[in-house]
């Protein structure tokens, strides 16, 4: 049965398959073309295929319009039925479908809802428009309706001409009614309403009124278009746009507030700008309000007024300084670096008390993972200002630091002025991060610029490119890190006091990490305490053999892998409390990566143990010399420097020299050669400070007297056999005592650096000062052995 047909023959069955519609409402008499892609719709499409091709179309609720697999509650219960004109299957599994409307029906229950929904429909009362006589009342609101859908045409509505000729062609209200809601642009609820409403004529006027609604839309559009293209003429898009907004705001009835000139004539007064400063953004306010709006340059102008006008001018951070407060955060947050601490709170003290003193640019240096940048972040923590840090590594281009000039595209100001817009304070704590890793090219050399910013005599009118007007840079508290000043240029490194970061020695990194470390892996891993306990052998042995370092990043990491694995255990339940010690630490961090330097086991002839300094602390070295047939010639192996090997000639030109005292043969510098050897051969090594132990290895070597085992040196060797101090004392103690030595031999210069090593080291370790290699031999030889002496002929004896 078709459209075409007497209304009042349109039957439908009581039963009927149900496809839910997404955003679509089909109306009575009107042929659609649907898109069945969900499985159950496509199933019910088939069961209407196989009976009598009539189909029952409903909409979902707009709350659930995105369902897939829709429930009966998330569609209406008014729809229409349909029958199925034609249908395409699709190889994707989806359908085409042809439906034409019949009537519309209300579900009065679902009977199927699996393989696809299916309902008793009632249809609604049939339509009786055909019969019924129009009234005076229902020809006016048909004529009214065509008449708004042919204005709305008029107006710009996207409606095309042959559905206009089709809606006056239509004689019946309620056809016209459903006709004219299906082409207009209403929400799925509006058009539900339409389908609801029984009577034509109230249908009808609800059409009106969206209609009416609908002219009112476009008749302002018009306007708005209107005024913009009386404006406009030929300017671009984007003035087209601005000035639509305006004709907006103007047809709301808004009224406009200041205008932009006037808006930031206020912003500069009440920014507190200094005189020239301000003078320059009225400058640039008056340029900006003689120029069109669309202009080039007019952003350009109106972000250099936002950046100087966001600036902290008089901005500053109120400090709460005091020194007793100041000691309580530093020890809180770092273990150790006693010097380093004292330096800070002198420094401290004195800002307290001139805190208009143009103070020092302070330079840590030292090793990574020492605390550098953390004890910046403390010494903010203690004034009560603000904190910034910027990383310095791989910056190349000068206009990072001072900014780019407003000419170029883009133009910005440089990264100092950027962080001090950011944190909105004049007095941060401002941390220049790895400063000994700026580089230089083509496009400047960044150290250059930075030497204005890190000057107290200067940087009260830094100048940035950008800004065009100085800033003053003498409120902020700038603080450097760098791990070597070798390649920090002379004239940057002579506006900063530099403090040296040690690193830690063993005995910090175990308090460290018992104190700090392993409570903050505990933390970040979620273990209770008592689940897991780590022993202090462990963690010697962690910090000895799993780490090489100054810091205690990598000692940070093995701990968190501990605690990984533990994790994992217990929440697979297969221990509840893990105790990790020495005996079982290889289960958890596998096998050790480093060997640890330890005494030699015997005295033997030709072997001294030298004493290192390294950037991971110290360590002990075996110095061997050896002597075979030759020509005179001297061997060293090892990786040795140039430095090391000058000591290692002079420490035998020493030994040539005062043959005679120490009961040598001058021929056996002649017909033997000596071999010096350092292990470790794949470590450079290098400094003077292992003369006297060399010098010591080859006398033993060439008088047959074994070297103490317990003994351990270090000194600079002359040529006339005097021992100069040296360097690195502490970490070299240090590691002589975790290797079992009982006797350190230091030059007489080293005896103030006594001070700085640990009471406990002092009491183990007997440290003796020499001024000459006589003392030091009287140390370190024992008698000589007969049998592993140099063979000596009868007539060398004479």
């Amino acid at each position: 049965m078709t459209a075409q047909e007497d209304l009042e023959e349109v039957k439908i069955n009581e039963e009927l398959p149900v496809i839910p519609l997404k955003e679509l409402v089909i109306f009575p008499y009107l042929v659609v073309p649907l898109l069945v892609g969900r499985p159950k719709s496509v199933e019910a499409l088939e069961e209407a295929m196989r009976t009598d091709h009539v189909v029952f179309l409903v909409a979902q609720k707009q709350q659930v319009a995105e369902e897939e697999d829709p429930n009966p509650d998330d569609i209406f219960e008014v729809g229409t039925a349909a029958t199925v004109l034609q249908v395409l299957r699709l190889p994707d599994g989806t359908a085409r479908a042809l439906v034409e409307g019949l009537a519309r029906g209300r579900i009065v229950e679902f009977t199927q809802t699996e393989a696809f929904l299916k309902a008793r429909v009632e249809q609604m009362t049939p339509p009786v428009e055909r019969r019924k006589e129009k009234t005076i009342e229902l020809e006016a609101l048909m004529r009214n309706a065509v008449n708004e859908f042919e204005h709305a045409a008029q107006l710009g509505k996207p409606i095309p001409s042959e559905v206009i000729v089709a809606a006056l062609n239509l004689d019946e209200p309620g056809r016209l009614a459903d006709f004219i809601a299906f082409h207009l642009s209403l929400k799925t609820s509006e058009r539900q309403e339409i389908l609801e409403a029984g009577d034509p004529a109230e249908r009808l006027e609800k059409v009106v009124d969206f209609l009416s609604r609908e002219i009112e839309i476009l008749e302002v559009g018009g306007k708005i278009r209107n005024k913009v293209e009386e404006r406009l003429g030929k300017t671009q898009r984007e003035y087209f746009l601005r000035e639509q907004m305006k004709a907006i705001e103007e047809e709301l009835g808004g009224e406009g507030g200041l205008s932009e000139t006037d808006e930031l004539s206020q912003k500069v007064e009440e920014a507190g700008l200094p005189d020239e400063a301000r003078e320059k953004a009225l400058k640039e306010i008056d340029r900006l309000s003689k120029m069109s709006p669309v202009s080039a340059e007019a952003p350009v102008i109106r972000t250099y007024l936002d950046w100087l006008i966001g600036l902290p001018w008089k901005k500053s951070s109120k400090e709460k300084l005091n020194i007793k407060r100041a000691e309580t955060i530093l020890n809180e947050d770092h273990y150790g670096l006693n010097m380093v601490k004292e330096r800070v709170l002198e420094f401290l003290a004195v800002h307290q008390l001139s805190k208009h003193t143009k103070g020092p640019i302070l330079c840590f240096v030292g090793p990574p993972g020492v605390g550098k940048t953390s004890i910046g972040k403390s010494i903010a923590r203690s004034l009560g200002r603000k904190f910034i840090r910027m990383s310095l590594g791989g910056v190349r281009d000068e206009a990072e630091i001072r900014g780019h000039r407003r000419t170029y595209v883009g133009a910005l100001p440089g990264r100092i002025i950027q962080n001090i817009h950011q944190v909105g304070t004049k007095n941060p704590v401002f941390m220049l991060d790895e400063i000994d890793k700026v580089g230089a090219d083509f496009r400047g050399d960044p150290t250059a610029a930075l030497l204005e910013a890190l000057d107290p005599e200067q940087n009260n009118a830094f100048g940035d490119h950008y800004l065009e007007v100085p800033f003053d840079l003498s409120d902020v508290m700038f603080i450097t890190t760098a791990n070597m000043l070798d390649t920090i240029p002379p004239a940057l490194r002579d506006r900063m006091e530099v403090i040296s970061f040690p690193g830690y020695t063993d005995d910090e990194k175990l308090n460290i990490a018992d104190k700090f470390l392993v409570p903050k892996q505990l933390k970040e891993h979620g273990i209770k305490g008592a689940r897991l306990s780590i022993s202090k052998d462990a963690l010697t042995e962690v910090v000895r053999e799993y780490t090489r370092e100054a810091g205690v990043r990598n000692l940070e990491r093995e701990i968190a892998t501990v605690c990984r694995k533990v994790a994992r255990q217990i929440v697979e339940g297969k221990k509840r409390n893990v105790r990790v010690t020495k005996k079982n630490l290889g289960k958890f961090l596998g096998v050790p990566r480093f060997t640890y330097g330890m005494a030699e086991e015997k005295d033997q002839v030709g072997v001294a143990t030298a004493l290192a300094w390294t950037e991971v602390g110290g360590d002990i070295l075996s110095v061997e010399a050896t002597i075979m047939k030759g020509r005179g010639n001297l061997t060293l192996t090892g990786q040795l420097g140039d430095v090391m090997q000058e000591s290692a000639q002079a420490a035998l030109s020493y030994t040539r020299a005062n043959a005679e005292k120490l009961k040598i043969s001058q021929k056996y510098f002649k017909d033997y050669d000596m071999h010096i050897h350092v292990p470790a051969g794949a470590i450079p090594k290098d400094g003077p400070s292992a003369g006297i132990t060399i010098a010591t290895a080859m006398i033993s070597a060439l008088t047959g007297r074994p070297i103490h085992k317990e003994v351990a040196m270090t000194g600079e060797i002359t040529l006339r056999g005097r021992v100069l101090g040296i360097g690195g004392i502490k970490e070299k103690a240090l590691a002589a005592h975790r290797a079992g030595i009982k006797q350190i031999v230091l030059p007489a210069e080293n005896r103030k650096d006594l001070e700085e090593i640990p009471s406990h080291v002092q009491k183990d370790v007997k440290f003796s000062f020499v001024e000459t290699m006589d003392e030091v031999i009287d140390l370190a030889l024992d008698a000589p052995v007969v049998e592993k002496s140099i063979p000596v002929t009868k007539t060398e004896t004479k």
